[in-house]
C-alpha cells in the first residue's frame, strides 16, 4: 500500500494490513516482551538473520513496526525506526554517525537537551561542535572542517522559529560527503519533508504533533534502509532506547488525525499572529509566515504552512514575561507543544535554561521571549486569554 495514496490517506492506512491481523479494523497491540520459536533451529535462523520474524521486543515488535512503516511512508523514506523519546532518537543518530575526534556543525539554536547532549559528548568523548546561523553557502563552507561528519539542523529552530534552507545545506554537504540530519518536530511530514530537499536523516520528537494529545513520549527516525538497519543493530539495540507497543499504538492513532489537526493549528496561529502584531505590549513577533520575517521566502519554498508555533517578546524582561504568563486563565504553562491545548513557556528559564546566558543571547533567546504552542481551541478564545493577561 505504501506510496499509492495521498498524504491524508497514508496517515490512516499505510503500514497496516488488516487481513494479516484477523481483519481487526484497529491495529493490534502486541504487548509482549518476547516471541516463541517453533523449533530450536528456527530460533537459530532468526538470530542469524536467515529467517524473518520477531525475537524480542527490544529488537522489533509488530505494533512498533506498523508505526515505523507509516512514518517512513509519510516522510517518503525507505525505512523508519521508533524510540522511547525524542532525545533517544537524537542520541542514537548522533552516536551512530560520529566518533571521538569528529566534528558536528549545528544550526544556531537547538533544543536545550540537544545542546546538553552536544556539550556532554564533547566533554566526554572529544566530539566537537559549532553552532552557527548557517545563512549562506559561503559561511557553511568556511565552517566545515576536515573532521566534520554531520550537519545537524532544526528548522524551524526552537524557540526563535528561524528557518534553515534545506536545499542549500544539502548541496554543500553532498560535495563534502557530510550527512545532514534534520529535526522536523515543529513541522511534521505534513508541512515539510526534508528528504525531498536532499537531507539524509530526519527525526521527530513524536511526543509533540505526531502524538498530538499529550499522552505519550516517543521519538522517530527515517532514512534510507541501510542507515536505519545499521542504527537498529547498533545504537538502538545496544543502548536500548526503544518504544513500547502501547505507545506505538497511541502514535498510530494520533497520526490518523494529523492533517486535520495541523490545518487547525496553523489557521489558529495565523489569526493570533495578526492580533499580537497589533498589541502595544508586544515588541517582536517571530513567525515565519509573516512577509516581514527573514525566513518568509524559505517558508514559501520548503513548507506547506509556517506551523502552529509562535514566539514573541513583550515589553520588559523576565519578571514581566512571567507576570504575563501567571495571569493566563485558559492557556496552560507547560514546556511541550503540539497538543490539543494551547501551551506557553518561557525558554530562558525552562527549555533552554541549560544553555549559558551568553549562548542564549547569541541564539536570540531573550529574557522577554515567550513561546506559544497554539492549540485546537477557538482562536478567539486563545486570543482573549492572551489579551487579558497582557492588559493585566
Amino acid at each position: 500500500m505504501k506510496g499509492k495514496h495521498r498524504f491524508e490517506t497514508k496517515t490512516i492506512h499505510d503500514g497496516y494490513e488488516s487481513k494479516s491481523h484477523h481483519n481487526s479494523l484497529a491495529s493490534p497491540i502486541y504487548q509482549t516482551s518476547t516471541f516463541t520459536f517453533e523449533t530450536a533451529e528456527a530460533g537459530e535462523k532468526r538470530f542469524a538473520g536467515e529467517e524473518p520474524g520477531y525475537i524480542y521486543s527490544r529488537l522489533g515488535n509488530p505494533t512498533v513496526r506498523m508505526l515505523e512503516e507509516r512514518i517512513a511512508s509519510l516522510e517518503n523514506a525507505e525505512a523508519g525506526l521508533a524510540f522511547g523519546s525524542g532525545m533517544a532518537a537524537v542520541s542514537a543518530v548522533l552516536m551512530h554517525l560520529v566518533k571521538s575526534g569528529d566534528h558536528i556543525l549545528c544550526s544556531e539554536g537547538v533544543y536545550g537537551c540537544t545542546f546538553g547532549l552536544l556539550k556532554m559528548i564533547e566533554e566526554k568523548f572529544g566530539i566537537e561542535h559549532d553552532l552557527l546561523p548557517l545563512d549562506s553557502m559561503e559561511q557553511i563552507q568556511q565552517a566545515i572542517r576536515s573532521n566534520t561528519k554531520v550537519i545537524y539542523i532544526e528548522t524551524p529552530i526552537n524557540p526563535t522559529l528561524k528557518l534553515i534552507d534545506l536545499e542549500m545545506i544539502s548541496s554543500v554537504a553532498k560535495e563534502k560527503g557530510i550527512k545532514v540530519v534534520v529535526d522536523n518536530t515543529f513541522s511534521t511530514p505534513y508541512l515539510q519533508r526534508p528528504l525531498e530537499f536532499g537531507c539524509d536523516i530526519v527525526l521527530h520528537s513524536a511526543t509533540k504533533y505526531i502524538g498530538g494529545h499529550g499522552d505519550v513520549v516517543a521519538g522517530l527516525v527515517v532514512s534510507d534502509q541501510g542507515t536505519i538497519t545499521s542504527i537498529a543493530k547498533s545504537t538502538q539495540k545496544d543502548i536500548g532506547g526503544i518504544l513500547s507497543p502501547f505507545d506505538a499504538w497511541l502514535l498510530l492513532r494520533g497520526l490518523k488525525t494529523l492533517p486535520i489537526r495541523m490545518d487547525r493549528h496553523c489557521a489558529n496561529a495565523r489569526s493570533v499572529v495578526e492580533k499580537l502584531n497589533e498589541h502595544s505590549a508586544v515588541t517582536n513577533v517571530m513567525y515565519p509566515g509573516q512577509e516581514e520575517s527573514p525566513s518568509f521566502l524559505i517558508a514559501q519554498k520548503q513548507m506547506k504552512s509556517p506551523g502552529g508555533l509562535i514566539s514573541f517578546e513583550i515589553n520588559g524582561g523576565k519578571q514581566e514575561a512571567q507576570n504575563f504568563m501567571n495571569h493566563l486563565r485558559m492557556i496552560k504553562i507547560a514546556v511541550s507543544l503540539g497538543d490539543a491545548e494551547t501551551l506557553i513557556q518561557h525558554p530562558a528559564t525552562m527549555t533552554h535554561a541549560v544553555v549559558p546566558e551568553e549562548e542564549r543571547k547569541r541564539m536570540g533567546i531573550s529574557e522577554s521571549l515567550i513561546r506559544l504552542s497554539i492549540g485546537l481551541e477557538a482562536w478567539e478564545d486563545i486570543w482573549e486569554d492572551i489579551e487579558q493577561a497582557l492588559e493585566r
